[in-house]
């Protein structure tokens, strides 16, 4: 779905992208799916044929760097770094995921640049924090799904911890990285001025727990793993079928009492069951009347007749399910675009609609420094000086 980057809430903004593997990248895609002009800073003559990313033609690589134009740049050099303050002058934007001490040594942190640029937002994501004990151990998601106690209440009880199937503390911090963007551009909308905004892995996950946290900050209590079943809000869980598995969530008493209803089962009106704190408690022998009696149907059926009853029930799909379903169909998830590697493909689309600003894509991911020329140009860089640039390995 190609958009006119005119029409999209981020276009006035220049971004310069210096992440890699996954949080810096999905926080800069956030960005430039939103009409952001984000140029991607990348080493000259690399090798793109894998790294943490995966091959530059791969879904993973081309999943998160669609929409940006590519810039080769030596920052180790002199000459390099000459044309990186450059474009930090003009830019609105900077994000990178360096481990904390990298870009002070390379002269290109918050510090040594905000002189330069009095309105520049520079946005670091890290995996353990800027400052702390902790700071320059290397960051990696499965790291931060276990220090941030994801995977003790992930899993089977007794099953030992058990990571999520997506790099949920990455991704996290990807979003809340650009969520703190969008709030600095705001705030400089008042007082002209930028700032530093950081997040890391570990915040990212340890805020994920949400409810979980609140648990044991207000009332003292661990939380422990509790498979499929969600930990309070009794019966909810992965229930089997006459063919298959649904989930069905079932929450608070009024609904208790239509979903006993429904299934129509004199057992479960026994005290045992009776309330919230009842079912907690017999939660099990609970579960095992629930599938006795969902065993008895499809899948289909249960599903088409719970929700006419107005309980939560849904199908339990593989991925190639979701994007089969009528209805993320027509919530537009998948973006039909070109590749300059794959030809036409499709892209993961945003989870957000405006009513007005679009998103889309707009450009496929680059090849590597496919945009030096357009970028340096503007800069006042001639086409010999360019050369001379690309000649020395600069660019």
């Amino acid at each position: 779905m190609p958009h006119d980057a005119s029409q999209s809430a981020l276009s006035p903004y220049l971004v310069l992208d210096l992440t890699r593997v996954r949080s810096g990248p999905t926080c800069v895609r956030q960005l430039a799916d939103w009409g952001a002009d984000v140029i991607k800073i990348e080493e000259p003559g690399g090798d793109d044929k894998g790294g943490m990313g995966g091959p530059r033609a791969g879904p993973d690589f081309q999943n998160l760097h669609r929409n940006k134009r590519s810039l080769t740049l030596n920052l180790k050099s002199k000459e390099g770094l000459e044309v990186f303050r450059k474009l930090s002058a003009t830019a609105d934007v900077i994000v990178e995921n360096f481990r904390p001490g990298v870009k002070t040594r390379l002269g290109i942190d918050y510090d040594s640049l905000k002189s330069l640029n009095k309105g520049l937002v520079y946005a670091s994501i890290s995996g353990f924090g800027q400052e702390g004990p902790y700071r320059d151990r290397p960051g990696f998601d499965q790291i931060a799904q276990g220090m941030g106690g994801l995977m003790s209440i992930t899993g089977k009880p007794g099953a030992g911890p058990m990571r999520v199937g997506i790099p949920i503390a990455d991704l996290c911090a990807g979003h809340f990285c650009a969520q703190a963007i969008l709030m600095a551009l705001l705030e400089r909308e008042r007082s002209g001025e930028g700032q530093w905004v950081q997040t890391s892995l570990l915040q990212a996950q340890t805020f994920m727990l949400d409810f979980q946290a609140a648990r044991w900050l207000m009332d003292g209590e661990v939380p422990g793993q509790a498979g499929n079943n969600h930990p309070t809000s009794i019966p909810t869980g992965v229930f089997k079928t006459s063919d298959g598995y649904i989930n069905i969530a079932v929450g608070g008493q009024p609904m208790w009492e239509l979903f006993r209803d429904l299934l129509d089962d004199s057992r479960l009106d026994h005290e045992d069951f009776a309330d919230g704190a009842a079912r907690s408690k017999n939660r099990d022998a609970l579960n095992a009347l629930i599938e006795a009696r969902t065993m008895t149907d499809t899948s289909a059926s249960w599903i088409e007749k719970m929700n006419a009853a107005g309980v939560p029930c849904g199908e339990i799909n593989a991925i190639d399910e979701v994007f089969a379903t009528p209805q993320v169909q027509q919530l537009g998830l998948a973006w039909p675009g070109a590749s300059q590697e794959r030809g036409e493909t499709q892209y993961l689309g945003q989870p957000i609609i405006m009513s007005r600003s679009k998103s889309g894509i707009r450009t496929p991911p680059p090849t590597r420094g496919q945009h030096c020329d357009e970028i340096l140009e503007p800069l006042g860089y001639s086409r010999n000086e360019i050369e001379e640039l690309r000649t020395k390995g600069v660019i």
